[in-house]
């Protein structure tokens, strides 16, 4: 994707609806690297089914499917579960009929919307969606607090009071919104030099795509790992930029972990 069509992308998120899973610019990001790493075939075929996008690139969907979900319209109701799964336990034991249950989770989404986009004797639309759908949510799968625990949602419900260069007088968000938003815009960046700098980082381990139904749950229970391992939970409800600071390298490295792997899903979906 060049510059000028990533800075349109950018332009058209700006004027979309609030996005509500690593803000609009982290979504953005997942999309831009990840077509970075397109082979010219997939990325033929990525152009093919957005050619009726405004602008035919993953950055510019990356945030249709909160939009659609903040609109509530049909599709947008139909998806509200798919955008998280809630695992109880610092152990992140997931179980798929509590959890996920009749795939009704992140997990169950990415496979299903695999499948459809993977059909090619599927209508285009509902191929296009799918292609739109998993940009989003392989995204999602990489936020850590979209695996979170249930009994505070994710941390939506874990109350935050963040003061900081980004907020001097001090304002109240909560965990989720701070691992979705504040981590990601601390850094000062807009998308373009965020990819570019991003994607000037040491090339990550090669991580192949697991077998076909395992992928979406070894990458959600990875995040949900996290949360523990990384003590993302700060004592006492309070956060500055120290705490931004310390995980942002986290962030980054999450965002470019799903550019990789939704590259690499792509390419296997869409191969001949």
């Amino acid at each position: 994707m060049n510059r000028s069509l990533l800075v349109s992308a950018l332009a058209l998120a700006l004027a979309a609806p609030s996005a509500h899973a690593w803000s609009r610019q982290g979504h953005q990001l997942v999309g831009e690297l990840a077509e970075r790493q397109l082979s010219p075939a997939a990325l033929a075929q990525v152009r093919d089914l957005l050619a009726d996008e405004a602008v035919p690139s993953l950055a510019a969907v990356a945030t249709w499917a909160d939009e659609i979900r903040a609109e509530e319209n049909e599709l947008g109701k139909l998806s509200r579960r798919w955008h998280y799964v809630n695992i109880p336990g610092k152990d992140c034991d997931y179980a798929p009929a509590r959890d996920c249950a009749d795939g009704e989770c992140i997990i169950g989404a990415i496979n299903a919307q695999r499948a459809v986009l993977a059909d090619a004797s599927r209508p285009r639309q509902e191929r296009t969606n799918a292609l739109k759908f998993l940009v989003h949510f392989v995204g999602d799968a990489h936020q850590p607090m979209h695996a979170g625990y249930p009994h505070d949602r994710g941390g939506n419900n874990y109350q935050l009071n963040y003061r900081g260069k980004g907020a001097p007088e001090g304002e109240g968000t909560n965990l989720h919104g701070t691992w979705d938003y504040w981590l990601l815009q601390s850094a000062g960046l807009d998308n373009a030099a965020y990819a570019d700098k991003l994607s000037a980082m040491p090339p990550l381990q090669a991580d192949p795509v697991p077998a076909l139904g395992n992928a979406a749950q070894a990458w959600t229970i990875e995040s949900c790992r996290l949360i523990h391992s990384e003590s993302i939970y700060p004592p006492g409800h309070r956060i500055t930029d120290a705490y931004l600071d310390q995980h942002r390298p986290l962030a980054e490295q999450r965002i470019r972990l799903a550019g990789q792997r939704l590259a690499g899903l792509l390419e296997e979906a869409l191969a001949p």
